[in-house]
């Protein structure tokens, strides 16, 4: 690609908080690309039907990740890749929250990534052209499901999912009893209210809280302005579910949104006011025991149940009619795709190495465990429990919310404009401080919107 029109297009997305279009995620799974420059060929496929492990020598692989929490475990399967094959697999991870500046800066080296993450409706938008096509790959033959997969318009399949997750409320048992109560009675909003409200005000005696810190820190805001904010989106879709970023939202279910939220922040170990800073480790709490609800994902698995082993998940209960029959939010912004423009090389190098991931006994089960599931017919079996609980509540005929928070707007704008307001509010819970929060919410999905698709 030529430096020029990277460059330009690095600074303008530097300015729009380098994303564009709607979508997004809470590590930036979309972002803004460089145009695709005309004059250079497209790579040649790989070989869909190769799927043995290469000689030492014939290409190379270079995965850019976009999940931090999993960073030990990539780096020790792509070591034993190497021992086995010889294969160079380098697997750099970026930062929380800076997946977009880093895809985009990465893709303008001279050896960009092999495989890199297209995660949402926009990441297809803006990443296609730098997108092998998987139709028909040796990868795309080892799915057990194509629920997760992301194409264009034109059919091409742009990226593939290697793992799904799932999140919602974290909740330990144990500490519901401890306390006098039982899971059965958190079967709605007023349930978790009437269980979250007595912990907290026995707080003292019972020598733990309801919830964990809810900081609005980067490196926390995204489990309330991008999970949280889903139940609203969610509901908002009435039973149907949007395909493309809407231009503008109503903010119908914001005062659901409120009910959570405010159940969480004032029903916690840390002061509304003291969150703004961050600084609170909310997955401590938890696993010491000092809160009994934890809001975030199925990734949390792994590192809660040795303190926590009866840990399970329950839905955003959010006072929505109905909603006894709501399950967790369930979906995935982790999808491969391998760049087109690399070698045809490392092209078959980066599509052996993938197939290599979910077909092996020992290298999927390392992957497995980090990620929860992966939805490949040879992969290891998930022993991950927030994710059985997802399977447990679908079973039984509860509707899964999917992510609709994907089509946020120009989201690290969107999402950095809903913290200040959220901050606002947290220092002083008046109605007129609420009225911002709403604003950022639904107002500002217009201006980002517009911001983008002028």
């Amino acid at each position: 690609m030529k430096k020029k029109i990277v460059s330009t297009m690095l600074c303008a997305a530097m300015i729009t908080t380098m994303l564009a279009g709607c979508g997004g995620s809470d590590d930036g799974g979309a972002a803004q690309t460089p145009a695709a420059d005309d004059s250079e060929a497209e790579a040649p496929a790989a070989d869909a039907g190769d799927a043995a492990a290469p000689a030492a020598g014939s290409g190379s692989v270079y995965w850019l990740n976009f999940k931090p929490e999993s960073d030990e475990v990539l780096q020790e399967v792509a070591a034993d890749y190497t021992a086995k094959t010889g294969v160079e697999v380098k697997v750099v991870t970026a930062a929380s929250g800076t997946y977009s500046q880093t895809l985009l800066s990465e893709m303008d080296k001279s050896a960009p990534p092999t495989l890199f993450i297209i995660g949402n409706s926009a990441g297809v938008k803006d990443w296609k052209d730098y997108a092998l096509d998987l139709n028909g790959t040796a990868i795309a033959n080892e799915l057990n499901t194509d629920a997760y997969n992301l194409y264009d318009e034109t059919g091409k399949l742009v990226s593939i999912g290697y793992c799904y997750e799932c999140y919602g409320i974290i909740t330990n048992p144990d500490l519901i009893e401890k306390a006098g109560h039982t899971m059965d009675e958190i079967k709605n909003f007023e349930g978790l209210k009437a269980v979250a409200e007595d912990i907290h005000a026995r707080a003292d005696e019972l020598g733990f809280d309801a919830f964990s810190s809810s900081d609005m820190d980067d490196s926390s805001s995204w489990r309330f302005t991008g999970h949280m904010a889903n139940l609203e989106y969610y509901y908002e879709q009435e039973g149907t579910t949007w395909t493309e970023c809407p231009p503008t939202i109503s903010g119908k279910y914001m005062e659901n949104f409120k009910n959570l939220y405010d159940l969480c922040i004032n029903n916690s170990l840390t002061d509304p006011k003291e969150l703004a800073t961050g600084g609170h480790d909310a997955e401590n709490e938890f696993k010491t025991g000092k809160a009994a609800f934890f809001v975030n994902g199925s990734w949390e698995y792994e590192a809660v149940k040795a303190d926590v082993p009866n840990a399970t998940m329950i839905p955003y209960y959010c006072g929505v009619a109905g909603e006894e029959k709501a399950g967790l939010n369930c979906g995935t912004e982790n999808c491969w795709a391998i760049n087109s423009k690399a070698s045809a090389e490392d092209q078959q190098a980066t599509m052996d190495f993938m197939v290599w991931c979910v077909t092996d006994p020992d290298a999927s089960r390392k992957l497995v465990d980090t990620f929860g599931v992966m939805p490949y017919k040879s992969a290891a079996e998930s022993t991950n429990g927030f994710l059985a609980a997802a399977d447990k509540y679908t079973s039984d005929g509860c509707y899964v919310m999917n992510w609709a928070t994907n089509f946020q707007p120009n989201v690290d704008s969107y999402r950095a404009t809903l913290v200040s307001a959220l901050n606002q509010y947290n220092a002083d819970q008046s109605d007129a401080n609420w009225e911002i929060v709403r604003t950022a919410f639904v107002d500002g999905w217009a201006t980002e919107y517009n911001a983008v698709n002028q």
